[in-house]
């Protein structure tokens, strides 16, 4: 609950790391969250579907999990307020992208 948000790891569902991405899908988005990924197949369901409905796609290529997590902290306000207006962001290594 750092920063007063929830969160659910996928690991953290009944099927863990083999909860399928429709699962995942759903879930985010009965209860009005942001699938933040690396995996391609979220951004092209959303594009295609709108699953998830709110996505934070992450392309910033093989990172250390401190260089990302400070990559993150360093943009998370931002982030923030771009879902107030889009639906999609991208995160990469130089820029946040609004879709």
């Amino acid at each position: 609950m750092e920063k007063g948000f929830d969160a659910i790891y996928t690991d953290n569902l009944p099927d863990g790391d083999e909860t399928p991405d429709s699962v995942i899908r759903s879930v985010a988005d009965d209860a009005d969250r942001i699938v933040i990924t690396k995996d391609s197949d979220f951004y092209d369901s959303h594009l295609l579907f709108k699953q998830p409905a709110k996505l934070l796609l992450i392309t910033t290529g093989n990172l250390k999990n401190r260089q990302f997590l400070d990559l993150f902290r360093q943009n998370f306000g931002e982030i923030i307020q771009l879902f107030q207006l889009y639906s999609l962001v991208e995160l990469n290594n130089n820029e946040i992208i609004a879709h």
